[in-house]
């Protein structure tokens, strides 16, 4: 078939010469032959740097190239005509059942399930002397007349998994320290709320008693009269304020009425500083819990009514906790702006992190969002409550 630099060659060289090298340039551009193109394709398999194992439907090696052989400790000749199993587990149990299967039991339905996409497994790997790696494949398959021939590529995650184990430690370690940090926050609050009202609200106390004696006394001027009235009012205040701060760092009715009388509490001293309608939802028999368990909530509804007041500017607030089963469901909802989901991940969202803390150091579930009733913030709180019977168990 002339071609284009056919055309131009015979323009110049005689027509014999032309001819041969036209000729000659085809034989030298024609297509490779099947044999050709499969041995090319053979030969980039088996220098490429991914380890590629091809098995037929028994699961038999038909072929490994060297990086799988090097990977599992062994030569492209040994794999050859082995069972898969032999190399590579699905699971741990895979070891005390013999060979089996191999790692995938049916090869034929994993791909049926796939669809035409490489279905990713993590799997174990091991070695011809037995040790144990991580692995991770894909699988897909192809039709070689009527036979099926299935093309594995595996990779070794040893690194990769031993980085992920450490980064767990690590959250690990970070989640206990934070609820140790609370716990020894909260026993602080404790101890400096306790003597702010024994110590220091007593003395008070006395002081008052001593100036009601001594505005009682004979001798009393109108100029005199008028400074211990003052000093009288400076007392209340000071008392006033001092049992606030001690409220504050620790709620009294939390230790002496329970977590119920506690939301009560904040539920009332709430709407003396917000025109809302506050509806609190819960029954005192289903709040009976440990102290941990009841100082967590107690803050975690006092933070959600801190955000609700500085942010929200709802009109409409409801709090319900109740009992399913083994864990208390705690809903907050509120009808005001709402939050946005950019919200939920700043790093200076730390009344939003220390909710979060606090959930998840009691092994509990949190949602925040959207509210779909009230269109505006909704939180969720699944906690897990052990009973005494159980903890001593």
């Amino acid at each position: 078939m002339p071609t284009q630099g056919h055309s131009r060659l015979s323009r110049f060289l005689p027509l014999g010469l032309a001819a041969s090298l036209a000729a000659m340039l085809y034989l030298h551009y024609q297509p490779p032959s099947a044999r050709q193109q499969k041995k090319r394709d053979q030969s980039i398999i088996d220098n490429a740097s991914v380890a590629i194992i091809t098995v037929d439907s028994r699961q038999i090696i038909l072929h490994a190239n060297r990086t799988a052989a090097s990977l599992f400790g062994s030569t492209v000749q040994a794999m050859r005509g082995m069972p898969l199993g032999h190399f590579i587990l699905r699971d741990l149990r895979n070891l005390d059942s013999g060979e089996g299967d191999g790692p995938f039991s049916d090869i034929r339905q994993e791909l049926r399930l796939a669809g035409r996409r490489a279905t990713d497994y993590t799997l174990t790997g091991r070695r011809s002397d037995g040790a144990l790696f991580p692995l991770e494949g894909s699988l897909s398959g192809m039709q070689e007349g009527e036979l099926g021939v299935y093309t594995i590529l595996v990779r070794d995650i040893s690194a990769r998994k031993q980085v992920h184990e450490q980064l767990a430690r690590s959250f690990s370690q970070l989640r206990e320290l934070s609820n140790a940090l609370q716990t020894i926050r909260e026993e602080e609050r404790r101890h400096i709320a306790r003597e702010l009202h024994d110590d220091l609200g007593q003395l008070l106390a006395t002081l008052r008693v001593d100036l009601t004696l001594a505005q009682q006394h004979a001798d009393m001027t109108p100029t005199l009269q008028k400074l211990l009235l003052r000093m009288d009012g400076l007392l209340v205040t000071a008392i006033s304020s001092l049992r606030r701060i001690a409220g504050n760092l620790r709620p009294r009715a939390l230790d002496e009425g329970g977590l119920y009388f506690a939301l009560q509490k904040l539920r009332q001293d709430f709407l003396l500083r917000q025109v809302v309608h506050f509806d609190l939802l819960a029954d005192e028999a289903e709040l009976v819990l440990d102290d941990i368990r009841s100082t967590a909530v107690y803050r975690i509804v006092q933070e959600a009514l801190t955000n609700i007041a500085r942010h929200a500017e709802a009109s409409h607030i409801t709090i319900a906790l109740h009992r399913i089963d083994s864990s208390l469901a705690i809903t907050i909802q509120d009808d005001g702006k709402g939050i946005a989901d950019r919200d939920l991940e700043k790093a200076a969202s730390l009344g939003l992190l220390g909710m979060r803390e606090r959930v998840w150091g009691l092994n509990g579930n949190i949602q925040i969002g959207a509210d779909s009733d009230l269109a505006g913030t909704r939180i969720d709180i699944l906690l897990p409550i052990y009973t005494e019977e159980v903890e001593a168990e």
